[in-house]
């Protein structure tokens, strides 16, 4: 794509970086066929390239983001199936992140719309608040027909929609400390504890540190970790994800300079995506640059991990899983068959559904904020799942998780509390109620 951006504009380093993202598009249209919002919409502005369009005019022209531009930018998923697809290498994901930040810079939203992102960008972030939220929630779900009604409010019908009937415990395990290997020491990892997951289910981390310590591993939750900054860096708050990145690297940074870490352990893939990209987010930050790129190297998902430990093979259960490979799992950090692998090691059958690399409108906040596509997708990955006629549905993401079983009876579950399972832990809840 020819692109005619001025020597002044190139000396911002972000403009410099989204020409040369820009510069590598050649219009091919691949992408138009895995983008989840053009194949449902069936709008050219609304696929990758029709959005490249729209930020190459913005940025070019030095315009302020106008109500067309945030329309077609707000109904970008970042599943980055397109990215997948893409055999020119346009990089959609920073290019999309860039333009996200301009939009929060020079665009004055609706005054429902604010509201509703300053709430989720106040409260999703951080446990304690979230679980006041939830149950608040469940006082407020009677109310959600009423928010169904109004287009403006319909978001706030989605959050209530989207909260579990039923509560979850704290977690021990989510306290700061150290967990000792039980078997002979064999490495050592920090895990993330994240901010939604633990609050959702915290089952999840419990499932990844008692199967990690039986390896023989010494698991490390250090204190003064936070939210990787994932959901506010997609709303385009740039400098508060930023903040939030830093502080997990000087967390981090502490824990290698002390005892040293094979890895950090992530359990939720769009955490993943996003501490994976650190080095890229503070690359002009002087005093983090180094630091981040560390982090970044040192990221891994769960499977992603446990895929080394070469775990044993062992014989069939009976029980078949419907794999689910989210989009920041597939298209942000390209583990595609470390999961399904693993299961399969573990005595499960494993099936694919059908248009796997299609998003189920989760993304972070998008099932939230854009709840009308949203459930279009929704619809369209259960069906795709329940075709299998698996009786469990895996899964490496939080957000998938809620999103998925919002529509579904089948049980759904982290595919390391599986793996735990499998591997000498207690048989998951959800299991149970199966029999």
């Amino acid at each position: 794509m020819q692109t005619s951006f001025t020597p002044q504009q190139l000396a911002d380093p972000n403009v410099a970086e989204s020409e040369k993202i820009l510069r590598k598009c050649v219009h091919c249209g691949f992408c138009t066929a895995t983008c989840p919002t053009y194949v449902t919409l069936g709008n050219e502005l609304d696929s990758p390239r029709g959005r490249i369009y729209l930020i190459k005019d913005m940025l070019e022209n030095d315009r302020p983001a106008d109500a067309q531009v945030v329309t077609h930018i707000d109904r970008c998923l970042s599943c980055l199936a397109c990215v997948t697809t893409c055999p020119s290498g346009v990089d959609y994901m920073h290019l999309v992140d860039h333009a996200r930040a301009h939009i929060e810079k020079t665009y004055q939203r609706p005054v429902t719309d604010r509201l509703i992102r300053n709430v989720l960008a106040w409260v999703l972030p951080y446990p304690k608040r979230f679980r006041v939220a939830l149950e608040l929630a469940r006082l407020g779900q009677p109310f959600a027909a009423l928010f169904r009604k109004s287009r403006t409010l319909r978001p706030l019908a989605s959050m209530l929609d989207l909260a579990p009937k039923i509560r979850s415990t704290e977690s021990t395990f989510a306290n700061p400390g150290i967990h000792a290997p039980q078997a002979e020491k064999r490495g050592r990892v920090a895990i993330l504890t994240g901010c939604a997951q633990p609050v959702l289910d915290p089952g999840i981390n419990d499932a990844t540190i008692r199967l990690l310590t039986r390896l023989g591993i010494e698991v490390v939750l250090p204190d003064g970790e936070g939210c990787c900054g994932a959901l506010v860096h997609h709303m385009g708050r740039e400098e508060q994800a930023l903040s939030s990145a830093r502080r997990n690297v000087d967390v981090w940074m502490r824990e290698i300079e002390r005892g040293g870490l094979d890895a950090i352990i992530i359990t939720a893939s769009g955490c993943g995506t996003t501490i994976k990209d650190y080095g890229h987010m503070l690359r002009l930050d002087a005093a983090y640059a180094e630091k981040a790129q560390k982090v970044s190297a040192l990221a891994r998902d769960i499977t992603e991990y446990l895929a080394g430990l070469d775990l044993p093979s062992l014989e069939r259960n009976g029980l078949t899983v419907a794999y689910h490979s989210a989009c920041s799992m597939q298209h942000g950090q390209k583990i595609t068959a470390a999961p399904k692998l693993l299961l399969k090691a573990a005595g499960f059958t494993v099936r694919d559904p059908a248009e796997g690399h299609l998003c189920c409108g989760s993304a972070g906040t998008y099932n939230i904020l854009q709840p009308d596509i949203s459930g279009e997708l929704k619809a369209r990955k259960v069906k795709n799942i329940e075709v299998t006629k698996a009786d469990i549905i895996a899964t490496g993401n939080i957000g998938c998780m809620t999103q998925i079983a919002s529509a579904t009876t089948m049980p759904i579950l982290h595919t390391i509390e599986l793996l735990d399972w499998a591997y000498g832990g207690p048989r998951p809840k959800k299991i149970e109620m199966m029999q």
